[in-house]
């Protein structure tokens, strides 16, 4: 596909970290960019430099995600490129011991919940509202209607101490993309998805300089974090190249996760 004008983008989690970085990427390429999120003030601030529209919405919210694929279709047309990267980071042992006293706890059943509904529902749930309009496109060079790209994360494969409610939800992001693609085949619809490693997101920024500086120790090449430009670059390239399908890339710099 290629990025002009004529074309019409949509990006979850668009005003921060990865999903700004890549409607950014997307609006410099002059495609017309629309921004969910939660952060309302922040989101707008994005739309309004790059051009783009926003619209508040909570991605566990039928309703919410229906209002705003109006929006942005009323403002923009019908988007050919979802980009899912709307999503948190939760950690808790599924079993541990508080410090002070020894007592036995378990995870927060509604903060694994929450991750999962977030995370694998609130992705799925674009998926679907994305790809109902998608199917009444007009195809495009080699019968090419529309591309998703969903954001899971290392921890899908090698997931860390604390990260059971995080690799799951991420796990089922990556597993679901082979049988969506299959599912949108003949509409000319492709699925693909973006695993980041150790990446410089809002919640890395704020650790201390000294922890930054050795996660990126750890990683093998290049030793430094990851960039909302990379994971960008990534994704503009897997919208230019058609024959990317259900495909799953690690953006690791090779690392792969010690248990803790």
């Amino acid at each position: 596909m290629k990025l002009d004008p004529s074309i019409a983008a949509l990006v979850t989690g668009g005003a921060s970290g990865l999903g700004e970085g890549t409607a950014r990427a997307l609006a410099a390429k002059g495609v017309k960019v629309a921004l969910f999120d939660m952060n309302e003030e922040r989101g707008r601030q994005i739309a309004s430099e790059i051009g783009g529209v926003f619209c508040k919405v909570d991605v566990t919210s039928d309703a919410e995600v229906a209002a705003g694929f109006l929006a942005a279709r009323t403002a923009h047309g019908q988007e050919r490129i979802l980009i899912n990267c709307a999503g948190i980071a939760t950690g808790a042992k599924t079993v541990g011991r508080k410090k002070d006293t020894g007592e036995i706890t378990t995870f927060p059943q509604e903060l694994f919940e929450r991750t999962i509904r977030i995370n694998l529902f609130g992705s799925f749930r674009c998926i679907t509202n994305s790809a109902a309009g998608m199917v009444g496109l007009e195809p495009l060079e080699d019968g090419e209607r529309g591309v998703i790209i969903n954001t899971a994360s290392v921890a899908a494969e090698d997931g860390q101490i604390g990260q059971a409610a995080y690799s799951a939800s991420k796990g089922g992001v990556l597993a679901m993309a082979l049988p969506i693609a299959r599912d949108l085949m003949n509409d000319g619809i492709r699925v693909n998805t973006i695993l980041p490693g150790v990446f410089a997101t809002p919640m890395v920024a704020g650790m201390s300089q000294a922890v930054q500086d050795s996660l990126a120790a750890n990683i093998p090449f290049p030793k430094r974090l990851g960039t909302a430009a990379d994971y960008a670059r990534t994704a503009l390239d897997i919208i230019g190249n058609v024959y990317l399908n259900a495909a799953a890339i690690r953006l690791d710099g090779a690392i792969r996760l010690a248990p803790r």
